[in-house]
């Protein structure tokens, strides 16, 4: 494939990797893809290292001109993706052809889709990461959104790589473990101990709503305020995506891809490593309920899904999972 063109640009459509992790002690944001999981599945189909560089596609998606012969995946939210106006699989490598074209429709399920090429997309790194980081203006296309007539050359293939990968794919029954979970599991502290007793019950038992103040850097929690022991403030410390600040009016707000490097609100919680891809894929009017649980129940998921994404990386067959 030579290129991929937009002809419509969407709602909010962007350039994103895993995100630009050596500049944090600079203040610089890592931020890269909201659901760091849909991104690597979705290269993985596709036949890709996991790290490359795919389009993140927010509730209302763009139209895309396939320029050459592919390969294609879509994971993440279902957006009701089309192909040439026929219904598209989401989770399993499809075949694309010159002058093919991607549409997608109203979410069904989630917020946010990942488009994985086969040859990855060819855009420039800024300190190491193709992301697009829209407050700084930089990575991806001129550090902006996907706009109309925009094109994105994509990596060559070797076409036999193109039989190698036809018809893989991640069953449904995996993709509901991973994404249709009750809670959302957090592990205490560092400030925990700056609530009240009768506040952090609250916060366990209670449900929470993402407001419309939410974007990229962060989600602004409505529910019951969170009383503190005296004040919220701090000195500003290191924060990272999925912490759980409380400020002064007690309602909480969840760290998310492209947050701020420090933070002065006391952190009630952080939700651990693999629930991330959960709360991404939740919008403006979606709940949350959070559960507690330990640093090494944390530690143990993380290394199981870490396994769990190597097997699937060199496994060379068609469906590459049950």
């Amino acid at each position: 494939m030579e290129y991929i063109k937009c002809l419509k640009p969407g709602l909010l459509t962007t350039i994103q990797d895993l995100g630009r992790h050596s500049y944090q002690s600079f203040g610089v944001s890592a931020c890269g893809a909201m659901d760091p999981l849909s991104l690597k599945l979705a290269n993985i189909i596709v036949g890709n290292p996991q790290d490359y560089a795919v389009l993140e596609i927010t509730l209302l998606g763009p139209e895309i001109l396939f320029k050459g012969e592919g390969v294609i995946a879509i994971t993440g939210a279902d957006l009701s993706p089309t192909l040439n106006e026929k219904e598209l699989p989401m989770w399993r490598a499809v075949h694309v052809q010159e002058g093919d074209i991607l549409k997608f429709a109203k979410a069904r399920t989630g917020c946010r889709s990942y488009l994985a090429i086969l040859g990855g997309m060819l855009v420039p790194e800024v300190m190491g990461s193709k992301s697009t980081f829209l407050r700084g203006n930089y990575g991806g296309i001129e550090g902006r959104v996907l706009q109309k007539n925009d094109r994105i050359p994509i990596g060559p293939i070797h076409h036999s790589w193109i039989k190698k990968v036809k018809n893989r794919g991640i069953s449904d029954s995996v993709i509901r473990n991973i994404f249709h979970k009750d809670a959302v599991r957090f592990v205490w502290g560092p400030h925990d101990r700056a609530f009240k007793e009768e506040s952090k019950e609250l916060f366990i038992e209670s449900v929470y709503q993402i407001t419309n103040q939410s974007d990229r850097m962060g989600y602004r929690l409505e529910g019951k305020a969170l009383l503190h022991k005296k004040s919220a403030d701090i000195l500003s410390e290191f924060v990272a995506p999925g912490t759980i600040q409380v400020p002064a009016n007690g309602k909480p707000i969840l760290l998310m891809a492209d947050c701020q490097m420090s933070g002065g609100y006391t952190k009630i919680g952080m939700v651990i490593g693999v629930d991330i891809p959960l709360v991404a894929q939740k919008k403006p009017g979606d709940f949350i309920k959070f559960r507690p649980v330990s640093i090494e129940q944390a530690q143990e998921e993380w290394k199981r899904q870490m396994k769990w994404l190597s097997i699937l990386s060199k496994n060379n067959t068609h469906l590459i999972a049950k």
